[in-house]
């Protein structure tokens, strides 16, 4: 298990940080870090793209799907069946962030790991033999954060950010509706979120926080983005039954 982890995670994770800080990044960790953070919400582009619609229309479609229960209220087979045909009809998999979810713990372990080793001596004993093993590592970000250390403004900047990220994936109710239990838990989870960026990375290296930040900047990007598209879906389809 620990060698597959290195192989699949580890060690590209941290073979590519060390080429973008010798290359793009011009000796800068922190541009490195946003560098790398990017590279990896661009390979993984579709699987982000797909999970955070499927959990925006997810939370679209809970009335319908409270609906249902009322509807077939000891009717299990019933509930099931009709359930099953609105996930159809709005091509959505409620299942699909557990993938995500499975894989985006792997990758931060490996991170977290790599950023909280960059300080010892055998920090870069996984480079690969193609990778030229830097002299030393420059911790400075732009010259001012030390991404060894923590830092208090990382770590509130990513508080913000993760907060605007729950936010965004927030669907409001439509005028004279009532807000249903899910969202009302949606919406404790963000803040539950945005307090948990806080004690997770209280304790770390600004590195950590560094990359949480980008990436949650990265996602709200993502959900105007995936809104924006559902929006225009939703006119689209109100075109054709008016047409």
């Amino acid at each position: 298990m620990s060698y597959l982890y290195n192989l699949i995670f580890y060690n590209p994770l941290l073979n590519t940080l060390v080429v973008l800080y010798q290359t793009a990044a011009f000796g800068d960790l922190g541009v490195a870090i946003i560098l790398l953070t990017i590279l990896v919400r661009l390979v993984l582009f579709p699987v982000f793209q797909r999970t955070t619609r499927d959990q925006m229309v997810m939370q679209k479609i809970q009335p319908q799907l409270k609906k249902i229960q009322e509807d077939h209220r000891g009717d299990r087979e019933k509930q099931s069946q009709a359930t099953l045909a609105v996930w159809r009809e709005h091509k959505v998999n409620p299942f699909s962030s557990f993938f995500l979810m499975i894989l985006q713990v792997f990758i931060l372990i490996a991170l977290y790991q790599i950023f909280l080793g960059l300080n010892k001596t055998d920090a870069l004993a996984g480079l690969y033999s193609f990778v030229s093993k830097p002299e030393n590592i420059n911790p400075n970000f732009l010259g001012l954060i030390n991404l060894y250390e923590r830092n208090i403004v990382i770590v509130v900047l990513a508080a913000i950010a993760q907060y605007f990220q729950g936010r965004f994936s927030l669907i409001k109710p439509k005028p004279g509706q009532e807000v249903s239990a899910a969202q009302k838990m949606n919406e404790r989870m963000m803040w539950m979120f945005t307090g948990l960026t806080i004690v997770i990375l209280w304790g770390l290296p600004s590195a950590a926080g560094l990359y949480w930040l980008t990436t949650s900047i990265f996602s709200v990007g993502q959900q105007i983005i995936i809104r924006k598209q559902l929006q225009k879906d939703e006119l689209g389809g109100i075109r054709k039954k008016t047409d």
